[in-house]
């Protein structure tokens, strides 16, 4: 069956969760041919600094020029083709890879070869770019890095479409106009295909029943009738509590679909609160930007945003979550929290408290998801052939704009997966 037949309008076949067939597929024309999120240029603050990751499958790495840049590597030597950056973060004033000794400039630029004199009448000469490290395109927005594999990608920005205004949104809360990764991050291995976790990020109708068991042990405590929950024991009572919203309140929710297979969904948390933390922060941002501005920007309450295919962002709360399809039924996730600068440290650590109570592997609302998600992949194993996604508003006209309740933007989601597949490039 070819890629493009197993998705019609309100359905898709469960090969494209199944097949590693389709996964190769995906890797090269979905993860290849889009704008990734790579990392956020906090991370290497000075020239030299590195951060390490992957790019569809491939090994890559952004570094720090001394001229204030950003490149986007392959890890890859040109010589036998071992890594060239080691570990996961690093400072170099030049890159030298550990097999044979060749170095290269942090540009990528091939700087030497140990005894070049052996290379003698052959083509490898220092200045030839097929002996550099090669350079992926990469572009940032308001300190996101992005890159592709696709030389003929569109402008970042306009790739991004209206998903930009959401990193906008996350920038402009900090008081300085700045943000920065707060720490190290969570990193889960999910027993799920990787679009299973992308379609869930936006679905309204799962919370009253994945997270029972986690609404049913927070509202024990609440209640007294468990032990006392230690501090910041209101604040995680309250983010867990909701996800109990009832399906006329997540009706209200709207999401927006667009360009690409972006989507946002806006806010059932409100992250605005009148205790002393919260007000200093907004006196913060109020004495930079003016009671206005400040009212804009903190009236913007998105949920998550989702920039397809590799990246999701919780603005509110400052969190952002990296996607990695590892195998057909493996996804790597990587959640991160970003530190809004001068915003006092009471109130970064509130978005750390978030990431804890909703991302830490050990939270009882992640697992909750996670055993879902698990069921989902082993249930498509076999069965009916087609998975329904027929949901739609009762309200909305179209695909572009619906409900939580809605399986609109999952349809949006598959759209864009098949124009990838078929060949269309970003």
């Amino acid at each position: 069956m070819p890629f493009t037949d197993l998705v019609a309008e309100n359905r898709v076949h469960r090969r494209v969760y199944v097949s590693p067939v389709v996964l190769d597929a995906e890797r090269e024309r979905i993860f290849g041919g889009s704008w990734l999120y790579v990392g956020h240029d906090s991370q290497i603050p000075a020239a030299g600094d590195y951060f390490c990751t992957e790019v569809a499958g491939r090994p890559v790495f952004m570094i720090r020029h001394g001229s204030g840049e950003v490149h986007v590597l392959h890890n890859h030597c040109p010589h036998r083709g071992a890594l060239v950056a080691g570990g996961r973060t690093g400072n170099a004033r030049m890159l030298r890879c550990c097999y044979h000794g060749w170095t290269f400039q942090v540009d990528g630029r091939l700087q030497a070869i140990p005894c070049m004199e052996s290379y003698e009448g052959s083509e490898v000469r220092i200045g030839d770019p097929r002996f550099d490290l090669k350079p992926l395109q990469s572009a940032v927005y308001r300190g996101f890095v992005f890159a592709t594999l696709n030389d003929d990608a569109p402008a970042l920005a306009t790739w991004l479409n209206q998903a930009a205004a959401v990193l906008d949104n996350m920038t402009e809360r900090a008081p300085d106009g700045e943000l920065e990764i707060a720490g190290g991050c969570f990193r889960t291995v999910q027993r799920n295909n990787w679009k299973v976790y992308l379609e869930n990020l936006h679905d309204g109708m799962h919370p009253k029943f994945v997270h029972q068991s986690s609404l049913r042990a927070s509202d024990r405590v609440s209640r007294g009738e468990e032990p006392d929950a230690g501090s910041n024991a209101a604040l995680r009572m309250h983010i867990i509590a909701a996800n109990d919203q009832d399906f006329e309140q997540m009706n209200a929710l709207t999401v927006d679909c667009f360009g690409a297979g972006h989507s946002t969904m806006r806010g059932f948390r409100n992250p605005r609160s009148d205790d002393l933390v919260a007000r200093e922060y907004e006196e913060a941002l109020v004495a930079r930007r003016g009671v206005a501005e400040a009212d804009r920007i903190l009236s913007l309450n998105y949920h998550n945003a989702n920039i397809y295919p590799n990246l999701s962002v919780h603005p509110s709360f400052m969190q952002l979550r990296v996607i990695f399809p590892v195998s057909v039924d493996r996804t790597l996730v990587e959640i991160w929290t970003l530190r809004l600068k001068g915003a006092g440290d009471a109130f970064n650590r509130r978005n750390i408290l978030y990431a804890n109570t909703v991302h830490s592997p050990s939270s009882i609302i992640k697992v909750d998801d996670l055993e879902a998600y698990r069921r989902v992949q082993a249930g498509n194993a076999g069965g009916t052939e087609w998975v329904s996604q027929h949901a739609r508003d009762r309200t909305a006209s179209g695909d572009a704009t619906g409900s939580a309740l809605s399986e609109h933007y999952i349809r949006h989601q598959y759209r864009a997966w098949r124009l990838y597949m078929e060949g269309h490039r970003s």
